[in-house]
């Protein structure tokens, strides 16, 4: 099958194919004496493993460690179940943060009865972290 077809079987875009053909996530497929990508159901299937680890916030690290691991099926599952429980424990800390930071600006947004910004406590809170009163700061994705 070429890429298009791919992409329309795994919901897969051809710049992310193309993307994950360079990170070494996905094989170089055959081409054809025209150069055109030929893709297989191994591809298909390996696709919709790296959409659904995406889908699931893995880094591209941690796919790129699953996929070696799922490679070499004879191997102990111990490793895979590493790689998921420190992602799990990523979650859950990326959640603590989240469920801080909602609180922070619940509070703010019920307080804002100002008229004017230099009484709003929106701004107040966003001008000084001390109005937050707990730590809600996600690590450095900025």
């Amino acid at each position: 099958m070429r890429i298009g077809e791919l992409s329309g079987q795994t919901g897969v875009k051809v710049v992310t194919i193309r993307f994950y053909e360079t990170q070494g996530l996905l094989p170089p497929p055959r081409r054809t004496a025209s150069g055109q990508r030929e893709y297989t159901p191994a591809d298909v299937a390996r696709l919709r493993f790296l959409r659904h680890a995406g889908e699931l916030g893995f880094p591209l690290s941690g796919v790129r460690e699953l996929l070696g691991l799922a490679d070499a099926p004879g191997t102990d599952c111990d490793a895979v179940h590493a790689v998921a429980a420190r992602h799990l424990e990523e979650v859950d800390s990326r959640i603590r943060r989240l469920q801080a930071m909602r609180r922070v600006l619940k509070r703010a947004v019920s307080a804002c009865e100002a008229r004017v910004v230099a009484r709003c406590p929106v701004v107040e809170t966003l001008s000084d972290h001390a109005y937050c009163g707990e730590e809600h700061a996600l690590t450095s994705r900025r």
